[in-house]
């Protein structure tokens, strides 16, 4: 399946083969993949906490609608970001690019976010948006459905995982293999409704 294919492909699933379990090889090819998603400055602020504890499951369910897909996928990722990756990462992050690089950028990066909270809360969301995207391709390439999830207790699912103070969640994506078809594809906006050529 190419690229182009997968992404026509792709639908949210809800309903899932509760009895299909991934491999630890394979839950790891997959997060592999993810980690090549672009992020802001490269400061990869991602962090991907994969959900496998069967009782946590059953708390986060608990904290998330009782959806069944959340303790029924084979795997569920909560996609969580670092704020304070700008500060902590740049230097080790850029440290392999050459001196002239390292010299523009560290600084570059500690000019646009210092005392700036929601840029830094932006950026950090906007790069899990793009892994996001990136981890349910990689599965559907991988053979593999996927749903993205924004009903739960946001706190709730923080507390249960331990988030750090300075990280956010940002969404959860459940990841298995679809018991039921999705729904035919409804409430797609107009083309020319939604790209805008130059300006509004």
């Amino acid at each position: 399946m190419n690229i182009l294919e997968t992404i026509n492909a792709r639908r949210a699933i809800r309903h899932y083969d509760a009895s299909h379990r991934m491999t630890d090889d394979e839950q790891r090819q997959l997060l592999s993949h993810v980690l090549l998603a672009p992020t802001s400055f490269n400061l990869q602020h991602v962090r991907l906490v994969a959900v496998t504890d069967p009782a946590l499951r059953q708390q986060i369910r608990a904290v998330g609608w009782d959806q069944a897909q959340i303790t029924d996928s084979s795997l569920l990722v909560i996609v969580c970001a670092d704020v304070a990756s700008w500060e902590k990462n740049a230097a080790r992050i850029w440290s392999e690019a050459p001196q002239a690089v390292q010299d523009f950028m560290v600084p570059a990066i500690d000019a646009y976010y210092r005392d700036k909270p929601q840029t830094q809360r932006d950026e950090a969301m906007r790069s899990t948006g793009l892994v996001a995207q990136t981890l349910m391709l990689a599965a559907k390439g991988m053979g593999y459905d996927s749903c993205p999830m924004v009903g739960f207790d946001f706190e709730a699912v923080g507390q249960l995982i331990n988030l750090p103070d300075d990280h956010v969640v940002s969404l959860m994506i459940s990841i298995g293999k679809a018991a039921e078809p999705a729904h035919a594809r409804t409430g797609k906006l107009p083309y020319d409704e939604v790209v805008i050529r130059d300006r509004f």
